[in-house]
């Protein structure tokens, strides 16, 4: 059952191409206002996920709401309260920017004048006024994802679906993105998306979610789950040799490493575990500590360690 805080609601999501099954009963929940991210390897069943949800294709089994409404009944409905924007561009390079928009308004169904509003609003937000009536033939990879972006909105959806928005772009692009995704968030927008990049979720998402073989094998923030998965550890910095010996005595459990006059300890990164430690500390031993956890490429390799992926690193394949 949807509440008006949840913008995605699925229960036993199922789909099947053959004996292939692409998703096995995913379950998951979206909150109203947040960025929810899929991450998994190639054929985990990301897009198919976005593409069910967006009623482009239907479900075998299991139900979800998007924005209340019911996505095998009220198709309709769902389709006029989101925007999508997926892999492959929707941008018409033989019409100029300005022209893309507005025929996103006559699909949209906006009468003149405010079309003409949110046109000229949206060209500004995406930094393309000065380019509006070039044709988007002659606009950069980032600014093409940009207007396309631009595009999913004329129509004022409060969730959008984002499918591997800054593929392709380079690293400055991408962070441009990254900030109007952000701004929409901060203007009360839900947005679900896929990513390749593990730092991309890191950054945006409220919530992240593990596909694997059509299973949600994890969900959490990026935090929680940073520690579902071993390596994170203290450092302490010794203001010498003789006090480096004392610490390796308080924590035999450390690692040393006499060159740098640091000890290491395993931690799981609580907070508990932390101020246990520093009590256990003299102040006139450490001159420095710093606390490191695995991050989001370490928590994907090992929940997916079975796939077999050709994805560079801090990349997950689409």
């Amino acid at each position: 059952m949807t509440t008006r805080t949840n913008a995605i609601q699925v229960t036993g999501l199922r789909k099947t191409y053959g004996d292939d099954e692409v998703l096995a009963g995913v379950d998951l929940t979206v909150p109203t206002g947040t960025v929810y991210a899929l991450l998994g390897p190639n054929g985990a069943g990301k897009t198919t996920t976005v593409r069910i949800l967006s009623t482009l294709l239907p479900a075998d089994a299991g139900e979800a709401r998007v924005a209340g409404y019911d996505i095998r009944s009220e198709v309709a409905r769902v389709r006029e309260s989101i925007g999508v924007t997926g892999q492959f561009s929707a941008v018409d390079e033989l019409l100029t920017g300005r022209e893309n928009l507005r025929l996103m308004a006559d699909l949209g169904h906006l009468d003149r004048p405010h079309a003409v509003g949110v046109v000229g609003q949206l060209l500004e937000r995406f930094h393309l006024t000065e380019a509006a009536d070039r044709r988007a033939a002659t606009y950069s990879g980032g600014m093409k994802r940009q207007l396309d972006l631009a595009m999913t909105l004329v129509a004022g959806p409060r969730l959008i679906f984002l499918d591997e928005p800054t593929t392709g772009l380079d690293p400055r692009s991408r962070r441009e993105l990254w900030g109007i995704v952000r701004e929409l968030v901060a203007d009360g927008v839900t947005v679900l998306l896929t990513t390749q990049y593990l730092e991309e979720a890191d950054q945006l998402a409220d919530l992240i979610g593990v596909l694997d073989r059509g299973r949600l094998v994890a969900e959490g923030t990026a935090a929680e789950l940073k520690r579902l998965v071993p390596g994170g550890h203290i450092e302490l910095q010794a203001t010498d040799v003789q006090r480096l010996a004392e610490l390796a005595r308080t924590f035999p459990e450390s690692t040393l490493n006499p060159a740098a006059l640091t000890v290491s300890l395993p931690h799981d990164g609580s907070l508990t575990t932390l101020r246990k430690l520093l009590r256990g500390i003299d102040n006139d031993e450490v001159t420095g500590l710093a606390v490191h956890t695995p991050d989001l490429d370490d928590v994907f390799l090992a929940l997916t360690a079975h796939s077999r992926t050709d994805a560079s690193p801090g990349e997950v394949p689409a």
